[in-house]
Order: structure tokens, then C-alpha cells, then sequence
């Protein structure tokens, strides 16, 4: 069976698609689909790339039962449009970023990460890295409901 392949990226991936990752793997073991299922993250810019997930954002992870520590940042790579099922994207700006780099037959992957999302469709996953922790919390939520419906989309279309 071919695995479908799931990429999560923001600006740094240090924030964002790093907890993106985190809770959808989380999500993904618990019910049952880990072997169904390959992911990542990676930022649209080389800021991070190399470092861990930033601490904040690790510890509103922790919190809900999420680790994040064994992540570590990089940059989107050309080849991930032609290895990737899904490329989403945390908010409209890296979407942005993602389509003008993307070669025209893999556009269809690209994606908003939250058009899987009910309670927040199409929203932007707001960037907390400036901001205090209450943003990392909000971040969390709105991942927690995306990743539920990324699931039952594949679960889906793997029928």
C-alpha cells in the first residue's frame, strides 16, 4: 500500500508546522493510520533550519500530551512538490510563497492547512513567535481540528 505523504510548513518551522507535525502524529497513532500515513514540516525560509522546535511552542505541545523535541527545522525543498500528497500551508502568505515556487503540475497539492479545519475553515494559523503564550494555545486548538479533518479526508480517499 502506498503511503500518502503530508508536508506542513510555515515561515521558520519553528512554531507552527512543527506543532502541526506533532499533533498530527500524534493524532495519526491513535487512530491506527501511522502506517498509512508519512509526514514532515519545513519553512518557506532557511531562518531555522537545523534548530529545534522554538521552546514556547514545545511547551504549550507538552501540555496536551504533545512532544515536539525530536523536530528539527528546514527549508522547503524543490523536490518536496513531486514527493508530497499534501503541501499545507499554515497561512496565506507561505501559501503564497509555496505556488509561486511550485511547478505547475503539483499546484493541486498546495493547500491551506486549515480547509481541513471545521470550527476554523480557511483561516490563517496566526503566527505566535512574537506574540505571548496565549498564541501558542491558539495555535494548538486550530491544529487539534485541521488534523481531524486531514484524517477523514485520507481515510477517505483511501476507500
Amino acid at each position: 500500500m502506498r503511503k500518502t505523504k503530508v508536508l506542513f510548513v510555515c515561515m521558520g518551522n519553528i512554531c507552527r508546522s512543527p506543532t502541526a507535525e506533532g499533533v498530527f502524529r500524534d493524532k495519526m497513532r491513535k487512530t491506527g493510520m501511522e502506517k498509512q500515513i508519512e509526514i514532515d514540516s519545513a519553512g518557506t525560509h532557511d531562518y531555522h533550519a537545523g534548530s529545534a522546535p522554538d521552546a514556547r511552542a514545545q511547551k504549550a505541545a507538552q501540555e496536551h500530551g504533545y512532544d515536539l523535541s525530536m523536530l528539527r527545522g528546514r527549508q522547503v525543498s524543490d523536490q518536496d512538490f513531486a514527493v508530497f500528497d499534501y503541501v499545507l500551508a499554515m497561512d496565506r502568505d507561505n501559501l503564497n510563497n509555496l505556488l509561486r515556487r511550485c511547478p505547475p503540475q503539483y499546484k493541486h497539492k498546495v493547500k491551506l492547512y486549515l480547509a481541513f479545519s471545521r470550527r476554523f475553515p480557511n483561516l490563517n494559523v496566526p503566527d505566535p513567535y512574537y506574540g505571548g503564550n496565549k498564541g501558542f494555545k491558539q495555535v494548538l486548538e486550530m491544529v487539534e481540528d485541521a488534523a481531524d479533518g486531514l484524517l477523514a479526508e485520507i481515510a477517505r480517499n483511501a476507500v
